[in-house]
């Protein structure tokens, strides 16, 4: 990865001048997805953007192609989702006179400029990864509404920036407050609809961890990943990562705006689990992440040599904590072997795993599952709730040994 420093930084920035999208959005392939729709539009139409599979096109959802998880654990900018809410997204920036404001709850109103926040603010770096609430929300059984995404709504970065905790410093809360109110510049369709912000209390904002991003994997943002500024909330869905972050506002009495109170809500069981059709269940803002693993270097209906060692590799992420172990099964789940974990880039990224298998003749299902650091473990199902959130089953790759 390339090292972005301030000065590196600001000058990219205010060399372009305008950080532009345009060009086409049409598809150039197709992909196979394991579930109904299952062809869908493989384009390189997104500036600033790779081959990726297409979701929609307005607003842009456009998820990762699977096979680039296996090439390491930092997610490519150019093949780093993209989710948007509204369609309305400001196609070029001018970083000169951008501004990030912050009011409300505070001593002192501010409106700081992006060489402001880069030189007059210490950096911050961290490793996180950033998942959609409704990362894999195709698999769900019976289907729900909303992006049918497969695994590809997740990516990892090394993000670059400053501490929330440090704006908010600047700004000086008052005593009182209780929230911190992001939203971007990114607006909806219709003058009616509710503008997309998000909240995080106040001791979450200014944990140290919050951040405010200009860079991601040692470059500027992409646009269409939230340039100039997104937040970055570690171990949080990115529901809370505000995209072209421009307003700050701090709160004395709690949030009530539609994307806080009514919108991605969840059940508030073990595993935000609950039947279709069940009634009078709490429910409760979605926030923390789950762990995950995944097997990247085998596909369903690969062919195996059978009494041959095979490598298997792939990523696991611990969710809200770091990851503990990953084991794999290939009985089903009824014994797990050991996997060998690779190199820890933090608590809140993914994390590398291999083993050695030796399968015999025959269909193989192997199984993986991880436990994070806080004992929390993957379950052998995936749970349901009408807006598909929070999947974490243990994947399962269906092989064939001969």
């Amino acid at each position: 990865m390339t090292r972005t420093t301030r000065r590196s930084f600001l000058g990219k920035a205010s060399a372009g001048g305008l950080m532009v999208v345009s060009g086409s959005a049409w598809g150039q392939a197709t992909v196979e997805l394991p579930f109904a729709p299952s062809e869908r539009a493989l384009t390189k139409g997104f500036p600033q953007k790779g081959p990726m599979i297409l979701q929609r096109t307005r607003p842009p959802l456009l998820e990762t192609p699977f096979e680039v998880f296996d090439r390491g654990v930092f997610t490519p900018n150019d093949s780093f989702y993209v989710r948007w809410h509204w369609a309305v997204i400001p196609t070029e920036i001018d970083v000169g006179t951008f501004r990030l404001s912050v009011r409300g709850h505070v001593d002192k109103e501010l409106s700081l400029t992006l060489k402001e926040i880069v030189d007059g603010l210490p950096r911050v770096e961290l490793v996180a990864v950033n998942q959609c609430s409704g990362n894999s929300r195709g698999f769900t059984e019976p289907r729900v509404p909303g992006a049918q995404w497969a695994n590809g709504a997740m990516g990892n970065a090394k993000w670059m920036g400053v501490r929330l905790r440090d704006v908010l410093d600047r700004a000086g809360v008052k005593a009182g407050a209780t929230a911190v109110r992001l939203a971007g510049l990114d607006d909806p369709v219709v003058p009616e609809a509710p503008k997309f912000m998000k909240s995080l209390a106040l001791d979450h904002a200014s944990d140290g961890e919050v951040m405010i991003a200009y860079a991601m994997n040692g470059e500027q943002l992409p646009l269409l990943n939230g340039f100039p500024l997104r937040l970055v909330v570690p171990g949080w869905y990115s529901t809370y990562w505000v995209k072209m972050l421009a307003h700050i506002e701090v709160l004395a009495a709690p949030d009530e705006n539609f994307w806080t109170r009514n919108a991605y809500l969840i059940p508030d069981t073990p595993g935000a689990d609950m039947k279709p059709g069940q009634t009078g269940l709490t429910m409760v803002p979605i926030t923390r992440m789950v762990p995950r693993s995944f097997v990247t270097n085998l596909k369903d209906g690969a062919t195996l040599k059978a009494g041959t060692k095979t490598l298997v590799r792939g990523i696991a992420f611990g969710g809200d904590t770091g990851v503990k172990s990953v084991e794999l099964s290939v009985d089903g789940g009824m014994s797990w072997l050991p996997t060998v974990l690779g190199r820890d880039e933090g608590k809140y990224s993914f994390r590398q795993w291999q083993a050695e298998v030796t399968p015999s003749a025959g269909n193989v299902a192997l199984m993986v599952r991880c436990t994070n650091d806080g004992g929390l473990v993957q379950p052998m199902a995936n749970n349901w709730n009408p807006s598909g959130f929070m999947h974490n089953g243990i994947e399962t790759v269906h092989l064939k040994a001969a």
